[in-house]
């Protein structure tokens, strides 16, 4: 199954009758640039923490956040590698995260983040840019030399415009993924190295869940087998907590129930639904993110829908892309009755 964009290349602004330029929405399937390093955390033994930390990062990529947000986000991404042993491959995925483009809202090259991250790994890093952002003009109007045009640290602005240590050579393919682009975060003034020329046309794709959760399934959203031979491909969009039940009672059926109240809450939404920023739920059976007060949806694709699935070994509920039989039976192994809604 395949993802589309998650609002793919729209128009932000029409020409006018005066020949203004079209400017238009630059994006991308956020969630792929974080599904190496949850693959890599996962092996490691993150648990639930991998898709938690996955998902409040890859959210940072969007036009919405600020410009430190997405090396706020590497920073939690590397402290969690740290308390795993100093994961190289967690630490190398959150590098090359650390320099992904940011969705830019105007074909605008977007702002760079005046602050050291917390983490030493990450000195130096800053994002790449998109081919079809406009190298001489950041995000709302400032001209190169302005404040946010140079990352911190530096003295003058990047060369080739666009470009960042992992992809040297200049910005990267609109919508492309830079770990998609490269294994070398170029740390250390290496030169990264490129498995296609010119960015990747790839798009997300979604493994389909079984049709029940095995007793031995992990708590990180996906509920994935461990040993499955394809982890980079993730069908959960995001966790959701829900209240938790009694250590000693049923939690089981209470995320069963739980799961059945946001999908009846789900139910009622639409595109124009108001919400709060950050917030994740689904809108007419496509996973949706709150953004400015209003939902962004993304398609699952085709034959899946968007659902809450009960947690099978902690209490909580994950938000996530699976088919319609598989959120039936997931719901029912927990005892809850009434089907997706109660």
């Amino acid at each position: 199954m395949q993802f589309t964009t998650l609002v793919a290349f729209a128009l932000a602004a029409t020409a006018s009758v005066h020949g203004t330029p079209i400017h238009k929405r630059i994006a991308q399937v956020i969630s792929d640039s974080t599904t190496k390093w949850e693959a890599a955390c996962d092996t490691a033994g993150g648990g639930a923490q991998c898709n938690q930390v996955a998902v409040a990062s890859f959210g940072t990529l969007l036009a919405a956040p600020g410009p430190c947000e997405q090396q706020d986000a590497a920073d939690n991404m590397v402290d969690l590698a740290k308390t795993l042993s100093n994961n190289a491959d967690m630490i190398k995925f959150a590098q090359i995260f650390a320099q992904q483009p940011r969705n830019s809202p105007t074909s605008q090259s977007v702002l760079y983040c005046q602050s050291a991250p917390r983490n030493a790994e990450l000195n130096g890093l800053f994002q790449c840019q998109f081919q079809g952002d406009n190298p001489t003009t950041f995000v709302g109007g400032i001209a190169v030399g302005g404040n946010g045009t140079i990352p911190f640290g530096m003295s003058a602005p990047v060369s080739p415009a666009g470009s960042c240590l992992a992809n040297p050579s200049g910005p990267i393919a609109d919508g492309s993924q830079l770990v998609d682009l490269t294994q070398n975060p170029g740390v250390g003034g290496t030169t990264a190295s490129s498995d296609t020329t010119g960015g990747s046309n790839s798009t997300s794709t979604v493994t389909t869940p079984s049709a029940a959760p095995s007793s031995g399934s992990s708590d990180s959203d996906c509920e994935e087998d461990p040993t499955e031979s394809t982890p980079t491909a993730s069908p959960t969009m995001a966790t959701t907590s829900a209240a938790a039940a009694s250590t000693s009672g049923n939690f089981k059926l209470t995320n069963g129930q739980n799961a059945q109240k946001l999908n009846a809450q789900f139910a009622t939404l639409t595109a124009t639904s108001l919400c709060t920023e950050g917030t994740n739920a689904c809108v007419n059976s496509a996973f949706a993110q709150c953004v400015g007060g209003t939902y962004v949806t993304q398609s699952c694709g085709s034959g899946l829908i968007c659902a809450a699935l009960p947690l099978v070994n902690s209490a909580g509920t994950s938000i996530t892309c699976t088919t319609n039989a598989d959120a039936l039976a997931r719901i029912a192994a927990t005892g809850a009755q009434g089907g997706l809604t109660g």
